[in-house]
This record gives C-alpha cells, sequence and structure tokens, in this order.
C-alpha cells in the first residue's frame, strides 16, 4: 500500500472511532490503533509523550466484551513509562498525547497487541483487544516543582525560609482531583519546621517565599514527593501530589517582637520604661486577621505595670518606649506570648504568632509628682498662693487622650476651695500652690495623686488627668484648725469688750458684731470662706458650750489657749 493511502486510512479510522461509527463493531483488518477520545477534559495542563512516567486505570476486553484483565479488579493503577517499549506497541501508541483525567477507547490490532502468539491461558493468538482508559497522572524526571500562586496579601514584611516555624491549612489531592488529606477536616492547622527534612522535600521547597495569609497551588513529582512505595492506602506509588496551601502564619525560634510605629505624636515629652502603669486600647488577632481580643469591645481600656512580668514577654518588651497617644502594632512570635499550647480562654491556638494593635491613653510611675506647665505668669507678681489660703479658680479638667471630663465654666462661678483642707486632690491642690492672680497653668496629676486605681463618677480608675487652671484671686488664710486669728495681741479684757450691753452674757449678735469690727479695723482675719457669716456661726456655735445660745465668761477660750491645753493634757 502506497503510503498516501496508509495515512489516508490511519486518518479514516480515527475520523470513525471519534464520530463512534462502527470503529468498535468490526472495523475489519486494522493497519494501527484506533483512538476514541469520548471525554477530554476542559483543562489540560500536558499531554503524555514519550518518556513520561504515567498512571492510569483501564479495562481490558474482546470484541465479545468479555473481560481478559483490568487494573481495577487489582485493585492498583498501573504505572510506567510510555513510548519506550515497556508496554505492548498499541498501547504505547494509544496513549500518548493524553491529559490527566482524559478517557479513551484504544482499538488495538493483534499485530500491535500480543500477535499469533497471544498468552497462554488469558488472550489467544491473532486477538483484537479492546481498552477503556482513564489517565491519572503524568510526570517526567525532569520535572520540577510548579508552584502557582492563588493570592498574595498586599502587606508582606517578610517571606517564609528554611528553619521557619509554619502553620498551615491545605488540601491535598492526586493528580486527577483524587483527595487524600485535609487539614480541614482535622479542625486545625498543619504545623512544622521548613528545611529540616520534616516534610516530603516538594512542600519544604513550595513553602519557601509565602507571606503570611498568602495561598499557593503546589504540584509535587512523585521523586520530591513518597516515590516509587506512596503512602499507605491514600497514596499510590509513582503519584505526582497537589497541595492547595494557605499559609496562616510563621515565624522563627530565633525571632524576637517585631514593632510598626503606626502613629506617633509630635510632642513626646517623656517615653514608657519598666516600672510604669500604662493603659491602653488593643485588637489582638492572628496573623490571617482572626481577631481573638478586643478592649475596644468591653470599652474600657488594659491597665498594667510593663517589664515587670504582668504581661506576656513579648508585651512586656513591645510596650517600652511608647509615648502618650501613639499607636503601635507589636507582633509576638509564640515563644514569646503563649507558646506551643496556645491560651483555650482566647481561642488562641498553640505556636501562633499575635499582632496587637495598640493605642496608648496613658502612663505614669508611681513615683510621679505633679507635672506643672507655666502658660502664662502676670508681671510683678510678688504675692503667691500658701497652704491654707483660699482661691478662686477656673478649670478644664480632661484624659490624656483629649476626652473631657469636667470644666468649671459649666457653671456660674468659678471654683473655690481651701488649699490643704483636703476638699480637692492632691495633685490639683500641689498645683494651686505657689500660684499668682491671674496665672495659668496645665497640670498633669497622675492617678496616686488624682482619684487612683478605683477611679470617680466620670473618671476611669488609674488616669492620668490634665488640667487647665486659671487662678481668678486668692485670700490670705489661717492655721488649720483656726476660724479666727488675731493681727497682734488679743485685748486683755476680751469678754468685757465683747459684752457690748454689759449684761454678762454674749449671745450671737453681740459676738458676731464683735468679730465683724475686728475685722474691720484689722485686727484680726477670719478664715477665708464665700460664707463670712457661716464661718462666725461657727465661731460662736464653739465657744457656747452649753449650747444655751449665749457665752459666759467660763466658756470663753482663745484657740490658741485650747491647743496649750491640750498639749498639757497628753503630757
Amino acid at each position: 500500500m502506497a503510503p498516501g493511502s496508509r495515512c489516508l486510512l490511519l486518518l479514516l479510522l480515527l475520523l470513525l472511532g471519534v464520530l463512534g461509527a462502527p470503529a468498535l463493531g468490526d472495523p475489519g483488518p486494522l493497519e494501527d490503533v484506533v483512538i476514541d477520545r469520548y471525554y477530554i477534559p476542559k483543562i489540560c495542563l500536558r499531554e503524555a509523550q514519550m518518556g513520561d512516567f504515567i498512571r492510569y486505570h483501564y479495562n481490558g476486553t474482546f470484541k465479545d466484551g468479555k473481560k481478559f484483565d483490568s487494573s481495577y479488579d487489582r485493585g492498583a493503577t498501573v504505572a510506567g513509562v510510555v513510548g519506550v517499549g515497556r508496554l505492548i506497541t498499541g498501547m504505547d501508541r494509544g496513549l500518548q498525547g493524553m491529559c490527566v483525567n482524559e478517557r479513551r477507547h484504544l482499538i488495538v490490532p493483534p499485530h500491535l497487541g500480543y500477535g499469533s502468539i497471544g498468552v497462554a491461558g488469558l488472550i489467544p493468538p491473532d486477538a483484537t483487544l479492546y481498552f477503556d482508559v482513564v489517565m491519572l497522572d503524568i510526570w517526567n524526571k525532569n520535572d520540577k516543582l510548579q508552584i502557582t500562586t492563588l493570592s498574595k496579601p498586599e502587606r508582606c514584611n517578610r517571606t517564609v525560609e528554611n528553619s521557619d516555624f509554619v502553620r498551615y491549612h491545605y488540601n491535598g489531592t492526586l493528580l486527577d482531583g483524587t483527595p487524600f488529606d485535609s487539614s480541614y477536616s482535622k479542625g486545625s492547622t498543619y504545623d512544622t519546621y521548613v528545611g529540616t527534612g520534616w516534610l516530603i522535600k516538594g512542600m519544604d521547597q513550595g513553602l519557601l517565599g509565602m507571606c503570611a495569609g498568602e495561598k499557593r497551588s503546589i504540584i509535587i513529582p512523585p521523586f520530591l514527593a513518597y516515590g516509587e512505595k506512596g503512602y499507605g492506602t491514600v497514596i499510590p506509588p509513582q503519584a505526582s501530589l497537589v497541595f492547595s496551601v494557605l499559609l496562616v502564619d510563621f515565624h522563627n525560634p530565633k525571632d524576637g517582637v517585631f514593632l510598626e510605629h503606626l502613629e506617633v505624636p509630635e510632642s513626646c515629652k517623656r517615653r514608657a520604661v519598666t516600672g510604669d502603669f500604662v493603659r491602653y486600647h488593643y485588637n489582638g488577632t492572628l496573623m490571617d486577621g482572626t481577631l481573638f481580643d478586643s478592649s475596644y469591645s468591653r470599652n474600657q481600656t488594659y491597665n498594667t505595670y510593663i517589664g515587670k512580668g504582668y504581661i506576656i514577654p513579648g508585651m512586656d518588651q513591645g510596650l517600652q518606649g511608647v509615648c502618650v497617644g501613639e499607636q503601635r502594632r507589636v507582633v509576638i512570635p509564640p515563644h514569646l506570648a503563649y507558646g506551643e499550647n496556645g491560651a483555650g480562654k482566647y481561642k488562641i491556638p498553640g505556636s501562633a504568632v499575635l499582632i496587637f494593635d495598640v493605642h496608648i491613653i496613658d502612663f505614669h510611675n508611681p513615683a510621679d509628682p505633679v507635672e506643672i506647665e507655666t502658660v502664662f505668669r502676670p508681671e510683678g507678681c510678688n504675692v503667691t498662693t500658701r497652704d491654707r489660703d483660699f482661691v478662686r479658680y477656673h478649670y478644664n479638667c480632661s484624659l490624656l487622650d483629649g476626652t473631657r471630663l469636667f470644666s468649671s465654666h459649666d457653671y456660674e462661678k468659678p471654683q473655690e476651695v481651701t488649699l490643704g483642707a483636703n476638699k480637692v486632690i492632691e495633685g490639683l491642690n500641689s498645683g494651686l500652690l505657689d500660684m499668682c492672680a491671674g496665672e495659668r497653668r496645665v497640670l498633669i496629676v497622675p492617678p496616686h495623686l488624682g482619684h487612683g486605681e478605683s477611679g470617680a463618677r466620670g473618671v476611669p480608675g488609674s488616669a492620668v488627668l490634665r488640667f487647665e487652671v486659671e487662678l481668678i484671686s486668692m485670700e490670705e488664710g489661717v492655721p488649720e484648725g483656726y476660724l479666727f486669728i488675731w493681727h497682734g495681741e488679743p485685748p486683755a479684757n476680751l469678754y468685757e469688750q465683747m459684752d457690748l450691753n454689759k449684761d454678762g452674757g454674749i449671745p450671737a449678735d453681740e459676738f458676731s458684731t464683735f468679730i465683724k469690727t475686728q475685722v474691720a479695723e484689722g485686727k484680726g482675719r477670719l478664715m477665708p470662706s464665700s460664707d463670712p457669716e457661716k464661718v462666725i456661726a461657727d465661731m460662736f456655735q464653739n465657744q457656747d458650750r452649753n449650747q444655751d445660745g449665749k457665752i459666759t465668761p467660763e466658756e470663753l477660750k482663745l484657740k490658741s489657749d485650747e491647743d496649750q491645753e491640750k498639749i498639757h493634757e497628753e503630757l
């Protein structure tokens, strides 16, 4: 037969096979294999070529449909090299060009099968063979790892390197899509070191260079996977593996805390150090973005000392050097967080890297004094406030983050107080000393000089307070315990001068008139108050010892004399 006629016949036979014509019936004497590609997958990454290793299943029958062999019956796929004479010639030719998951009907004439000899007891001489084949795997000894990046996060500060510890989810399938394993079905990530021989070679290589949150498809040829032996009943010998991998997080045992300064205030007078008490808000997430805890959800800051072991070591380190108002990201490897065991209370898995986005509200040290900044001081200021002085002042009070708490401007008149009388918090009292009338100051009051750990109505516990104060006026005070003091020596005949009508008793009106006269003449002064009448009434009450509405000579005593009597009694 001429070569052209032979080619024409082959084309006709192939065409009839594809169209499902009598090729599967009685084709007559065949010169070559008849191929019916009755299922071709939509995606075909590669076709089997001469010299490729392949795995496939098949059923072998005669023309009458009688089965003579089947890989399915043996429960094992067939693996071998195509196109190099290790298979019958008809099968060698019929398998070439196949895609993974492609299905073919092959009709192999006797001279391309077992010829005139056949196989004793199995295949008679001059038998035409019919094969139904599905291709499961194709690879070549020159293949390399095939890595496809499916998705990648926008931010990637570091990628996986050898000796890193990784946590990842995966779905594992054979090349034909048959699943063999999945971390998702186990409900936990796969956790291991990279590049230390704990993984198959292909996965060791395929994880390198990944970012946390990245998704990859990794196709691993058998010689970089489980090779000729396979793995148990789930991975056959000479199987290519396909892993869909999501890298959840990774770290290196040598890693320290990683800091990212998201926002730092322009003004930072002091940075936090070991021993400081810090109040901050935070969101805590895993590297894949899963939120495990948040102070915002509790509407309450987290308050603690830093550098003293009250918090995980990574946070103890990560909060060093913060400024008030700073926003900082702290990335903490597990050996500086909750380690291999994780923290069930917070749903933190073992060996998890933690990310804290923190916002520093304030911090102080238990040894801190009141911080005083003079904004304005009038010229020619010779008289300043002292303990026991009566002062009037305006103020605005806020937290260090700017949250407004209280203001005297919300009322009709300024605040009034006697300094040192324990009527205001200690820090504000200290900040109002040594001020001139008209002076303005900013006071930073630590909580131990403010409202302490418990706070007050509208004031959080352990809060540092910021006061803007303006001294409106002041009046010279009197010593503690005194309501009135003489500028000189009191009159020798004090009772007689008080007894204005000389009837032997001093009622409240006579007492009040006398005291007011002494003040008016500059001979003495009352304890300063917004209500002098009440001060005088208290003085009278103290002297009217039997509470009969008048003071007798026996009842009248100077405060200084009373103090001396008390000292004598104590001695």
